[in-house]
């Protein structure tokens, strides 16, 4: 079966919805927030997202290991469609497929981390204000300071889902998402940070702790992305009952034909 693009919704969300958590992020660009930005291809039971509403596009590729090879077809057959620069964000044992193609940079190896023991949320103080468009300016002020270059979709706060702690008026701590659908009952946390000069004292669990009990309210999974190499911020996912269930690398590609000019 050759590579097509595929448009019908209620066909990618029952492909991917075999494993809802490893394809979490795709799951949330189903929904009418997201889905203008999208191109689908599809081989058989694999699927791949390639997201427009980054800077640069975005390749996401995600398989369980029993699925690598087949995947790696349909990624062999769709790089001669893609941009000359794009990002990715390929489950191991994927590269090869574009290998060919595309010179690939390496962005770092990540965890795909999902909520697997809510009971530990109450093991920490949860804390946090629902935030909303006028406190945009203090967000974008405190992820300037706190967390410059992180990736921060200004239109996710429309959603209710982003939490934070102020020490009198000013924010000193945040978490957001990157995805929030009920429709497809999953979510993504993103967006956690807090003021350097109020780290150490256990503000990112409690509103980590505050926005997990919160999206449980609306959707099944809860889920998020972290570096590896961040032992810090792996230590305080597991700690409020994520669990890691996934790898993944990100890469920066440029066509060959590109690079050589």
């Amino acid at each position: 079966m050759p590579v097509r693009a595929e448009h019908d919704r209620a066909v990618l969300a029952g492909l991917l919805g075999r494993d809802p958590v490893l394809h979490a992020y795709q799951l949330g660009d189903l929904d009418d927030f997201f889905w203008p930005y999208t191109s689908w291809f599809r081989r058989e039971d694999q699927v791949a997202l390639l997201y427009h509403g980054a800077d640069l596009p975005t390749l996401l590729a995600f398989a369980a290991p029993a699925d690598t090879a087949a995947l790696s077809v349909l990624l062999a057959q769709v790089a001669p469609v893609l941009p000359a620069r794009l990002y990715a964000h390929l489950s191991p044992g994927l590269t090869g497929a574009l290998a060919g193609s595309f010179r690939m940079d390496a962005g770092g190896r990540h965890h795909r981390m999902a909520l697997t023991d809510p009971g530990r949320l109450g093991t920490v103080a949860p804390a946090g204000v629902v935030l909303g468009a006028a406190d945009l300016p203090q967000v974008r002020e405190l992820y300037a300071r706190a967390y410059p270059g992180n990736w921060f979709d200004e239109r996710m706060m429309q959603t209710g889902q982003y939490l934070g702690i102020r020490d009198g008026g000013a924010l000193v701590a945040v978490a957001g998402v990157h995805v929030f659908s009920p429709t497809y009952r999953v979510a993504a946390l993103g967006n956690v940070t807090t003021h350097p000069r109020w780290r150490g004292r256990g503000l990112a669990a409690s509103v980590v702790a505050a926005l997990c009990a919160r999206l449980r309210e609306s959707v099944r999974h809860v889920t998020l992305n972290v570096k590896a190499d961040n032992a810090a911020a792996v230590r305080l996912y597991e700690r409020v009952g994520f669990t890691r269930v996934a790898d993944y690398d990100e890469w920066t590609l440029t066509s060959l034909g590109a690079a050589a000019g």
